[in-house]
């Protein structure tokens, strides 16, 4: 009980502010693209999956953990949405990529809880060498991921495999607790955006993943400046306790 009194302290009016109007864009945009061609059954699970995945961006934002592992969850439903739409790259992406690498995550952050601290992660700051590294082995990556969905006979394939690059890139900075990890993410919802926009001008009820994207676009927004303030915050408190000492 004292946990989730502590937990709730710690959330910022921002944030309140951030995930509440997330829910309710994304419950409207539900709402008002009901019906059409698709089942209705899928419908519920894109809504599912939004108010699933708008809980762990706030959550990673804050350098949470707890983030990382609802993000896991959020994975498996997306990916069974990807399923029924032909978007195999994001099937690939999420659960052969996203989940295996969340979890990874999870273990990375439970390992480096800043000073203790079970709800915030120790802020990383990456080696030069590291950058070109992430970026070779996510090209390496979606390289050959190409060529295995054009076998799928996957839509949209361009659009696809640049969200497999910029998905990879996102989650190994994850799994290193990068800030730049909320950049790549900015990336990947851009272009997640795009491979909505298409899918929703031949069905309207797609419209609802299009605003889940644009919902994740302003959280990892808000990801990146909270966790270059929590990185400035954390070496400021080392410091003073370095003084101390």
């Amino acid at each position: 009980m004292n946990a989730i009194k502590r937990f709730f302290r710690e959330v910022k009016p921002i944030e309140y502010v951030i995930f509440f109007g997330s829910v309710v864009a994304i419950v409207l945009s539900f709402a008002l693209t009901i019906g059409g061609d698709l089942p209705v059954y899928l419908q519920c699970l894109q809504l599912v999956a939004s108010l699933i995945g708008a809980c762990a961006l706030i959550l990673i934002a804050k350098g949470n953990v707890l983030g990382q592992i609802i993000s896991v969850v959020f994975s498996i439903f997306y990916g069974v949405i990807s399923y029924f739409c032909k978007y195999y790259g994001e099937i690939v992406t999420y659960l052969g990529m996203s989940a295996p690498i969340a979890v990874l995550a999870v273990v990375s952050w439970l390992k480096h809880p800043f000073q203790g601290k079970r709800s915030e992660v120790t802020v990383n700051h990456l080696k030069g060498w590291e950058y070109p590294a992430i970026f070779g082995i996510s090209i390496a990556v979606s390289v050959p991921f190409f060529f295995i969905l054009r076998a799928l006979g996957t839509d949209e394939i361009w659009w696809s495999t640049v969200s497999v690059l910029t998905s990879c890139i996102a989650m190994l900075l994850s799994v290193r607790r990068s800030p730049l990890y909320a950049f790549a993410y900015c990336l990947n919802d851009t272009v997640l955006i795009v491979l909505w926009s298409l899918k929703s001008a031949k069905e309207i009820s797609y419209i609802s993943m299009v605003v889940c994207f644009a919902v994740f676009l302003v959280n990892d927004i808000y990801g990146l400046i909270n966790w270059i303030r929590l990185h400035r915050k954390q070496q400021e408190t080392l410091k003073e306790k370095q003084e101390d000492q």
